[in-house]
C-alpha cells in the first residue's frame, strides 16, 4: 500500500474521498494554504494529519504520491517540488497553464525516475471506460471519425468575480474534457481550426473570454473530429442531450458515451443496438457529495490506476508527455480562435522548442 499527500484541497475533496475508500493507498497528510480549508476537510473526513507548509509534506519521507489539486498557474512549480523531493505525482488538468517550463519538467523528470500522471478523470467514467473497452475489441471497425461536446448551464460562475477575470478560460477549465477523448481516439492532432463568441448572457456579465466555441481537428494521418462548448446558456433535457458526450463512429458501427446520465449506446459490428444504463450503486460511488459535483468515483478509479503503474511497471496515461500535447493543442485551439485561422500544434511545440 502506497502512502498520498493530497494538495490542495477545493478539487482535492474528491480525492480526499478517494483515498479513504481505496483499499491501494493509504491517506498521509493533506496540505492547502486556508487554514480554515484544512479545519473543514479535517472535520468532515476525521483526517486530521494536516499543514498549510507544503514542504512539509514533500519532506514527509514516508509520503510516495503528491496529487496536486491547485491553481493552474501553480503546477508547473508543484510538480517540480514533487519530483526533486522524490515523489511520483499526480496532477489535475489542465497539466500546466503554459508551456514555458514544460522542458524543464520533462528534464526533472527523467533525471529523477517517478511517475507523472495528469487526472484526465473522465476516461474513468463508467460509460467511457465501456466506450474505450468496445473499441479497443474492434466492436465498431476501424476509427472514421470522433465527436464530443461539453455544453453546461453555467450561468451563475458569471456571479462568480474571478469567472470575470481576463484570466479565466472555459476553454481550459471546461473544453480540455472533450478535447482529451479526440487525443485519446486521435493522439496525433496536426491542426485545429475554430470559432467561438462571448453570448449575450455573457456579454451583460461581463465576460472576457468565449463561453461558445465550436472546433474542427485534422490528425496527421487525415481524420477529423469535432469538439463543442456552450456554458451560459439553458441545455436542453437530458433524455435529448447530455451534458457531455462522445461519439464515435467506425466503418461497422458507432457509439455514444454520456456523462451524467450514466448512459452507453452502441450499434456493434453486427447490427446490434444495445443501450447500457448504470444504476444507483454507480451513481453513489461516483457522485459522493452534494448533487453531482465533486466526482469522486472516476477519482478513485485514475488513483488505482496509477497505484497498479508504480507498482507493476507500466506508464500510467495520460503521462506527462500526453499532458503537455494536450495543453499544446488547446493552446493552438486559443490561438485559432483569436485569429480566425488554422494553426498547427507544432508550430506552438515549436515555440517552446518542443
Amino acid at each position: 500500500m502506497l502512502n498520498i499527500g493530497i494538495l490542495g484541497l477545493g478539487e482535492g475533496r474528491s480525492t480526499i474521498s478517494a483515498a479513504l475508500n481505496s483499499k491501494k493507498l493509504n491517506l498521509k497528510m493533506i496540505c492547502d494554504t486556508n487554514l480554515e480549508v484544512c479545519r473543514q476537510r479535517a472535520d468532515e473526513f476525521k483526517m486530521y494529519d494536516y499543514t498549510t507548509d507544503y514542504n512539509e509534506m514533500l519532506n514527509d519521507e514516508e509520503i510516495d504520491i503528491v496529487a496536486i489539486y491547485t491553481p493552474d498557474h501553480l503546477h508547473a512549480e508543484h510538480i517540480s517540488m514533487a519530483l526533486q523531493h522524490g515523489k511520483h505525482v499526480i496532477c489535475t488538468k489542465p497539466f500546466i497553464d503554459d508551456l514555458s517550463r514544460a522542458k524543464e519538467l520533462l528534464e526533472i523528470q527523467q533525471q529523477t525516475g517517478k511517475s507523472v500522471f495528469v487526472g484526465q478523470s473522465s476516461r474513468f467514467f463508467e460509460p467511457y471506460k465501456r466506450q474505450r473497452k468496445d473499441f479497443e475489441a474492434g466492436e465498431i471497425g476501424e476509427l472514421i471519425t470522433i465527436e464530443s461536446h461539453y455544453n453546461a448551464d453555467h450561468r451563475w460562475f458569471l456571479e462568480k468575480k474571478w469567472a470575470l477575470e481576463d484570466s479565466f478560460k472555459w476553454l481550459y477549465g471546461g473544453l480540455s474534457h472533450p478535447v482529451d477523448f479526440i487525443r485519446w481516439y486521435l493522439p496525433n492532432i496536426e491542426e485545429v481550426m475554430g470559432y467561438g463568441m462571448i453570448s449575450t448572457n455573457g456579454k451583460k456579465a461581463g465576460l472576457k473570454n468565449e463561453d461558445t466555441m465550436h472546433f474542427i481537428f485534422k490528425s496527421t494521418d487525415g481524420r477529423v473530429a469535432r469538439v463543442s462548448g456552450v456554458y451560459t446558456s439553458p441545455t436542453q433535457p437530458v433524455q435529448r442531450e447530455s451534458g457531455m458526450s462522445c461519439v464515435l463512429r467506425g466503418t461497422q458501427g458507432a457509439s455514444q458515451a454520456d456523462y451524467h446520465e450514466l448512459r452507453y449506446a452502441i450499434t456493434d459490428k453486427t447490427g446490434e443496438e444495445r443501450i447500457v444504463t448504470w444504476g444507483d450503486s454507480y451513481l453513489k460511488y461516483y457522485f459522493r457529495f452534494e448533487g453531482q459535483s465533486h466526482h469522486a468515483g472516476e477519482y478513485q478509479n485514475y488513483l488505482e490506476y496509477f497505484v497498479d503503474s508504480i507498482e507493476q511497471g507500466f506508464t500510467a496515461y495520460p503521462d506527462m508527455k500526453e499532458g503537455i500535447g494536450t495543453v499544446a493543442l488547446l493552446q493552438a485551439m486559443d490561438k485559432s480562435l483569436q485569429t480566425g485561422k488554422p494553426v498547427k500544434v507544432q508550430d506552438v511545440l515549436n515555440e517552446y522548442g518542443l
